[in-house]
């Protein structure tokens, strides 16, 4: 059962929503037939569900991620992989329970899987660390996805943290070069590689598990390099302002799609993913399936030269605009801002 959590911008929609379900329980009741005023409300109900997502801020898509009724990787792990085999352990200090990774099939296809693990309660949570994995986590990450390459399977990794575990602990066994290291790997793994950033993207605890040949985010879902009260944080020495930061982030789906950082945006079911989060699965899974069809035949080296190149890639917008600034300067006799 999920978290009673009606989000302030929700309110009209869960309004109608009720005044349906009051028709269809009045209807049963009477023997009454209302099929055809309850289907207007249905359609209304749809029209307004369309128009408050498409007008969400950065900042409500962030509270959509966070939504305790969102599906999280259990879910999506029960829902559609079958024949689940988890590996456990880094081989050098403990089996951290903030990422899971082992063998899975997906429509009949095996799949080495790899995922952040959130927890669905208070306990689970806490066993897990919110999501927050550990250096040994990225570590058996790294272990997992090296048997990928071996016998030749695929990868899908499941992206969902406020980032990695920045505690004394952690950064003594080597967070960073954990984190490092995993990115390094994934880079030059000759097998086929989808991404995909279900909730939370969180800085390097995000981008561990999330070099791949294809990267892909749900709609409200997002991927930056801080949080936003984080940022609010640095910037303004409040978190008061963590939905001033989110904008400013341009960490949503569409900005990150429109700067070549994803490659695709999965689209929600009407609401958001944890207003249907077994119809959230099911398209996450058709997304899966469909690029992995699409890049299944690609040779081992070309997949790991267009997977450098993509990276590369990252940021070129930034030096274009260099470019024409140098360009303008030369024309004009001036010297670009920022030069030396």
């Amino acid at each position: 059962m999920g978290d009673n959590v009606e989000l302030e911008f929700e309110g009209p929609i869960l309004e109608l929503q009720k005044k349906i379900e009051e028709l269809e329980s009045f209807a049963e009741s009477t023997e009454m037939d209302l099929r055809g005023q309850i289907e207007e409300l249905r359609r209304r109900w749809r029209e307004l569900q369309r128009e408050v997502i498409s007008k969400l801020t950065p900042w409500q898509r962030i509270q959509i991620a966070r939504h305790p009724n969102r599906p999280v990787f259990s879910d999506y792990l029960t829902t559609i992989f079958d024949d689940p085999l988890e590996l456990h352990g880094d081989q050098a200090f403990a089996d951290d329970q903030a990422i899971w990774a082992g063998f899975a099939k997906l429509r009949g296809r095996s799949v080495v899987l790899v995922g952040h693990r959130k927890g669905k309660n208070t306990k689970d949570r806490i066993t897990c660390n919110f999501g927050c994995a550990h250096p040994e986590g990225y570590r058996k990450a790294q272990r997992v996805m090296r048997l990928a390459e071996k016998y030749r399977i695929p990868i899908v990794t499941l992206i969902d943290t406020p980032g990695a575990y920045p505690g004394v602990s952690a950064e003594e066994r080597g967070q960073a070069h954990a984190i490092a290291r995993s990115i390094f790997e994934m880079s030059r793994l000759a097998v086929p590689i989808v991404c995909v950033v279900i909730g939370e993207g969180g800085s390097g605890g995000a981008l561990g598990i999330g070099v791949g040949d294809r990267v892909l985010m749900l709609e409200n879902s997002y991927y930056s390099v801080i949080s936003p009260e984080g940022c609010s944080s640095i910037l303004w020495k409040t978190a008061d302002q963590a939905a001033r930061a989110a904008s400013i982030l341009k960490l949503t789906a569409s900005d990150l799609l429109g700067f070549g950082v994803v490659d695709a945006v999965v689209t929600e079911p009407p609401g958001g993913a944890h207003q249907s989060p077994p119809e959230a699965c099911r398209l996450v899974a058709d997304a899966i399936h469909e690029h992995l069809q699409e890049i299944a035949g690609t040779p081992g080296p070309v997949l790991v030269e267009q997977r450098y190149e993509k990276v590369r890639k990252l940021g070129i917008f930034l030096e274009e605009g260099r470019a024409a600034a140098a360009h303008a300067a030369a024309i004009n006799g001036t010297r670009p801002v920022g030069s030396a």
